[in-house]
């Protein structure tokens, strides 16, 4: 039987699974020892009894010798990349105060806000006079296909190839928020075709993204952090006229055809003692 982390580990580069696997290619073989490197959410009582399960198998020691390889590859990359980050962030240290700003939008750590100084600069607003031109020349707005009055489907262009996908790795993050983000990005899904179409998930997240640059720019420009409008804002626009079309509209569907009476009735203060 060969060794079966990846049955139970969610990922195998995790803290939990580094140890194991630092453990075995050092001469462990015995399950339940290397079971109890195990951590956090690893500790699970349905992952912790599976462990010494997957962890007892046949392991060689050539395939340890090629696994300390791959391990020596990866920790190479590791020291790299953290060279290039601290480099990184030597660069961004002038613009200190416009970072801290970025960092306060939802969805943004150092690494956006990193990318966004790289690309776009601490004043996006002395180049592009609206967020709007800004999230044209970035191509998170989308295409216009109109052909005798008719809308087609429209694509974002290609252009803003390092800042784009930063942006919508940090809408991703931002709508596991509760908030006005993840409100809205709930609202766009439904309006794309529901939470079972990939496609409205992918063109939600999208929009996100655009939201994210809009908010990003105004932060800049007004140089005050951003505060979250709260999950309940939409609910709190919407006028009462709006909500009661709404729901009739939805009643519609349920039950074509059918007649809605609304008889509103008087607050059971304003009723009259002994009524």
């Amino acid at each position: 039987m060969h060794w079966q982390l990846g049955s139970v580990a969610g990922s195998i580069t995790g803290a939990s699974a580094t140890a194991m696997i630092e453990a075995l290619t050092d001469g462990e073989r015995r399950g339940g020892v290397l079971a109890d490197l195990a951590k956090g959410r690893m500790r699970a009582a349905g992952k912790l009894a599976g462990l010494p399960v997957a962890l007892a198998g046949r392991f060689t020691e050539h395939q340890a010798r090629l696994c300390r390889l791959h391990q020596d590859r990866i920790a190479g990359f590791d020291t790299a990349v953290a060279g290039l980050d601290e480099r990184i962030a030597g660069k961004a240290a002038r613009w200190q105060r416009q970072a801290g700003l970025l960092t306060s939008v939802p969805g943004f750590g150092d690494v956006v806000a990193q990318a966004w100084l790289g690309e776009i600069g601490p004043a996006p607003h002395r180049h592009f006079a609206t967020c709007e031109k800004l999230a044209c020349w970035v191509t998170l707005c989308p295409g216009n296909n109109i052909s005798a009055r008719k809308r087609k489907h429209g694509r974002t262009g290609d252009a803003g190839t390092y800042i784009k996908p930063m942006l919508v790795q940090a809408a991703w993050n931002a709508i596991r928020v509760r908030g006005r983000l993840q409100a809205r990005y709930n609202r766009l899904v439904r309006r794309f075709g529901g939470d079972k179409n990939p496609g409205a998930k992918k063109k939600a997240i999208i929009a996100i993204a655009h939201t994210l640059l809009k908010i990003a720019y105004q932060v800049l420009k007004s140089g005050t952090p951003y505060q979250d409008l709260g999950a309940d804002f939409y609910t709190r626009r919407e006028s009462p006229e709006q909500k009661q079309a709404w729901l009739e509209r939805q009643l519609q569907k349920l039950h074509p055809g059918c007649t809605i009476t609304i008889t509103v009735s008087p607050p059971e203060a304003a009723l009259a003692p002994g009524a």
